[in-house]
C-alpha cells in the first residue's frame, strides 16, 4: 500500500530504541490538565457567585448534594451522558473494535445502554418512596438498619473507587503516552481542578459543567467522523475503510469472528465481551451513588425523560466513536502513518487504551493527538466530579450525619463535604499510581469489576421494588455472591490458563464466570434467605420519614450582619421562597405522586422494550445469520451512527439551553444592568425579620405566599 506524502506526520520513531517520541511536548501536557482545570475551576466561582448574585441562590448542604431537586430533564440527560462517559467509553470500546471489529463497538454501547434505561424504574421508586433521600443507602439504612447499611456502604464506595480508578488509569496511559508527563503525576494532577470547581459548585457544578463537556466530546466525535469517513487522504470514505478492513482481515483474520472478518456482528469473543459489559455495568450504575444522586436532583417530572433521553444519546458515543477510531486504528496500522507501523499495537497497549489516540495521530498528526488528549480530559473529569459527589454525599449522610454527630447542621455537613472530596482525590491518586507500577490498567479493571461488585445489584434493586425481601436477605446474598463470584473467577482462569497473574485472570473466560456469577448468585440467595427467615411485608413508611438537613445556619451566615439590611437581601427572599413551598408541600404531595405513579408505568414500559431491541431485536438476528456486512450495508451503518450522533447533540447540546433560556437570559439582564449601574439588590417589603408579603426583583413578584 503506497503513502500519500502529504499524509500527517508522525512522531520520529527512535530505530536505536524503537521508542516513539510523543507527538506533542510535555509542556503542552501540563498545560492542558492544570490550564484548563483552573478554567473551569474559574468558571464555576463566576457562576457560583452570579446565581447567588442574581438569583438569591446560596450554597447550602441541601444544594450541594441535591440542587435544591428541581433540576430539569435537559440538563439530567446531559448530566448523564457526561458522567456514564468515562475514559473507557471512549478507550474500551475503541480497543474492543480494534479486536472484534464492528461487533466490539455495538456490543459496547447497547451493554451499557441497557442499565441506563432500566435505572429510570428506580429514579422514579426512589423519587415516589423517599423524596426527601440524599443517597440511596439512606433508603438501605431506613428499611434495613444499621448491619445492611454497612453492607452496602462498602460496596458502594467500592463501586466509586473502581470507577474512579478506570478514569484516572485510563486518562493518565492517554497523557502520557501523547505529552511524555509521567504517568503518576498525570494520576496526582487530573483531580485538581475537578475537585476545586465540584467544592465551589457543588452537584450543580457537575450539571454545568457536564453540558459543556459533553458538546466538547460531541464535536470531538464529529471530527474525527468526518476525517476518517470523508476528508483524511489515506482514509477518506466508508468505501476506503471498508476495502482496508478486508485487507486487514485477509492478514490477520479474527478468530471467532465469520470469515475471520471484522464487518460482522458474529464474533464469539466479541460476544463474551458483551456479556461481561452488561453484567459489569449493571453494577457501576446501579450501585453508583452518583446517578442516585442526579436522580433526587432532577424535578418530579424530569427524572423519566432525563435518563431515558440521556441513555438513548449516550448510546451514539461508543458506537460511533469506536466504529471510527478502533475500526481506523486496523486500517491503518499497515500505513507508515501509523505510529507503530511496520508492526501492530502491542496488546499491553489496546489493554491500557491506546488504539484510539494512535489512530488519531495516524489521521491527524500533532492535531489529532491534541483532540485526543482534550477529548478524554473531558472524559475523565466530568465523570470524576460525579464520583466525587457520590463519596462526599456517602460519608458526609451516611457516616458522618448517621453515626459521628447526628445533629449536625447544614455549615458543618458542607465543610465535611469539601474535606471528603480532598481526601478522596489523593487517596485515589495515589492507589491509581500504585496500579500503574502493578501492572494493572484500565481494560483490566473494567473487566473485572462486575465480579467485585455485581452481587449487590438485585438485593439493591429489590430494596425499592420489593416489599418482602428480608434484611438477611439484602446483608448476605450480596457477600455470599461476592464469594462465589471470586471463587468462579479464580478457578476458571486456574484451570483454564494454569496461573493467576494479570494476563490470566484478566483473561474472557474466567472474567466470564466471575461476572455471570456475581450477578445471577442473587437469584438463589435472596429466595432462601427471605423465606427461610421470613417475609418482611415493609411499609416504606420509614423511607418517607427521612428529613432534609437543617440550613438555616447557612442561611443566616449568607446575608449581611445587620438584620435591616438581612431584611432586603436575597436570602431574604429565599427564606419567604422556603416558607411558601413548605405552606404548599402537603398540597403537591399528592400530586407529585400520581405524576410519579404514572411516570413509573410508562418508565417500565419505554425500559423493557428498548432493552430488548437493543440487546436482542437488533444485534441478535445478525450475530446468528453470521452476515459479512457489504460495503453499502457498511456505509449505512456509519451513516446511521452519525445521524444518531446528531440528534444525541439535540438532546442534550440544544435542549437544555431551550430549557434554561428564561432563567439565563434573565441572569444576564440583571448583570448587564448590574455593571451599568441601573441594577439594585432585590427588595423586600414585609413585616418581622423576613416578612411575608411581597418580593420585588427585576419584575418577579411575590404576593400574599404566591410566586408570579
Amino acid at each position: 500500500m503506497s503513502s500519500i506524502t502529504s499524509s500527517p506526520q508522525l512522531p520520529t520513531t527512535v530505530a536505536s530504541s524503537n521508542v516513539v517520541t510523543p507527538p506533542l511536548s510535555t509542556g503542552f501536557g501540563y498545560g492542558i490538565i492544570l490550564g484548563l482545570g483552573a478554567a473551569f475551576c474559574i468558571g464555576m466561582v463566576f457562576t457560583t457567585w452570579a446565581l447567588k448574585r442574581y438569583q438569591g441562590e446560596i450554597q447550602t448542604s441541601e444544594e450541594f448534594s441535591t440542587a435544591g431537586r428541581t433540576v430539569k430533564s435537559g440538563l439530567v440527560a446531559a448530566a448523564v451522558v457526561s458522567s456514564w462517559t468515562w475514559a473507557a467509553t471512549l478507550l474500551q470500546s475503541s480497543a474492543v473494535a480494534y479486536n472484534y471489529g464492528v461487533s466490539g463497538p455495538f456490543w459496547y454501547a447497547s451493554g451499557a445502554t441497557v442499565q441506563v434505561l432500566l435505572f429510570a424504574t428506580l429514579a422514579i421508586e426512589l423519587k415516589r418512596k423517599s423524596p426527601n433521600a440524599h443517597t440511596f443507602l439512606e433508603v438501605i439504612k431506613a428499611r434495613y438498619g444499621v448491619a445492611t447499611h454497612a453492607v452496602y456502604i462498602t460496596f458502594g464506595l467500592i463501586t466509586n473507587i473502581l470507577v474512579t480508578a478506570m478514569l484516572l488509569t485510563g486518562g493518565s496511559a492517554v497523557v502520557s503516552d501523547l505529552t511524555g508527563v509521567p504517568t503518576a503525576a498525570a494520576c496526582f494532577l487530573l483531580p485538581i481542578g475537578v475537585v476545586l470547581y465540584t467544592m465551589f459548585g457543588g452537584i450543580k457544578a457537575t450539571f454545568l459543567t457536564d453540558y459543556v463537556h459533553t458538546v466538547m466530546i460531541f464535536i470531538i466525535i464529529f471530527v474525527f467522523s468526518f476525517t476518517a469517513y470523508a476528508t483524511n487522504e489515506v482514509l477518506g470514505s466508508p468505501k476506503k475503510v471498508y476495502e482496508l478492513l478486508v485487507k486487514a482481515a485477509e492478514a490477520h483474520p479474527v478468530e471467532g469472528n465469520a470469515g475471520g472478518s471484522y464487518l460482522t456482528m458474529k464474533s464469539k469473543e466479541g460476544a463474551i465481551f458483551f456479556v461481561i459489559n452488561i453484567v459489569g455495568n449493571f453494577g457501576t450504575v446501579f450501585l453508583d451513588n452518583g446517578y442516585y444522586n442526579k436522580a433526587i436532583a432532577a424535578g418530579v417530572s424530569s427524572a423519566l425523560p432525563g435518563y431515558v433521553m440521556g441513555g438513548l444519546a449516550w448510546f451514539a458515543i461508543p458506537w460511533l466513536c469506536a466504529t471510527t477510531m478502533g475500526l481506523a486504528a486496523v486500517a491503518l496500522e499497515s500505513n507508515p502513518v501509523f505510529p507503530t507501523y511496520p508492526n501492530r499495537l502491542p496488546p499491553a497497549q489496546v489493554s491500557a487504551g491506546l488504539v484510539l489516540p494512535n489512530a488519531a495521530v495516524a489521521m491527524l498528526g500533532k492535531g489529532g493527538a491534541g483532540a485526543s488528549l482534550l477529548l478524554i480530559f473531558m472524559a475523565v473529569t466530568s465523570a470524576m466530579s460525579a464520583e466525587l459527589i457520590a463519596v462526599s454525599s456517602i460519608f458526609t449522610y451516611d457516616i458522618y450525619q448517621g453515626y459521628i454527630d447526628p445533629k449536625a447542621d447544614g455549615k458543618l455537613l458542607i465543610r465535611m463535604s469539601h474535606a471528603t472530596c480532598v481526601v478522596y482525590s489523593i487517596v485515589m491518586a495515589g492507589f491509581s499510581t500504585g496500579l500503574f507500577y502493578a501492572g494493572i490498567g484500565m481494560g483490566y479493571i473494567y473487566l473485572m469489576m462486575g465480579c467485585i461488585i455485581s452481587s449487590a445489584v438485585l438485593p439493591a434493586t429489590l430494596t425499592l421494588m420489593w416489599k418482602d425481601q428480608n434484611w438477611v436477605a439484602a446483608a448476605l446474598s450480596p457477600v455470599l455472591g461476592l464469594v462465589v463470584a471470586l471463587i468462579a473467577w479464580l478457578v476458571t482462569a486456574k484451570t483454564s490458563c494454569g496461573g493467576l497473574d494479570v494476563l490470566c485472570t484478566g483473561s474472557n473466560y474466567p472474567m466470564l464466570a466471575g461476572n455471570v456469577a456475581a450477578l445471577c448468585s442473587p437469584l438463589i440467595f435472596i429466595p432462601i434467605l427471605t423465606f427461610a427467615f421470613g417475609r418482611q411485608n415493609y411499609d416504606w413508611v420509614s423511607m418517607w420519614q427521612i428529613r432534609k438537613v437543617d440550613d438555616s445556619a447557612l442561611l443566616r451566615h449568607a446575608g449581611p450582619d445587620d438584620p435591616e439590611k438581612r431584611r432586603k437581601s436575597s436570602v431574604a427572599i429565599q427564606h419567604h421562597r422556603a416558607a411558601i413551598k413548605a405552606a404548599a408541600a402537603d398540597a403537591e404531595s399528592d400530586a407529585e405522586q400520581a405524576k410519579l405513579k404514572k411516570s413509573a408505568l410508562i418508565a417500565r414500559s419505554i425500559t423493557v422494550f428498548m432493552a430488548l431491541a437493543l440487546i436482542i431485536l437488533w444485534p441478535m438476528p445478525m450475530y446468528g445469520s453470521g452476515y459479512i456486512f457489504s460495503q453499502k450495508f457498511f456505509t449505512g451503518w456509519v451513516s446511521v451512527g452519525i445521524l444518531w450522533l446528531f440528534c444525541s447533540t439535540a438532546a442534550v447540546g440544544i435542549f437544555p439551553l431551550v430549557q434554561g433560556r428564561k432563567t439565563f437570559g434573565r441572569t444576564v439582564k440583571s448583570m448587564v444592568l448590574d455593571a451599568m449601574g441601573k441594577w439594585k439588590p432585590p427588595v423586600y417589603e414585609g413585616e418581622g425579620d423576613y416578612g411575608s408579603d411581597e418580593v420585588s426583583q427585576e419584575g418577579e413578584k411575590v404576593v400574599a405566599g404566591k410566586v408570579g
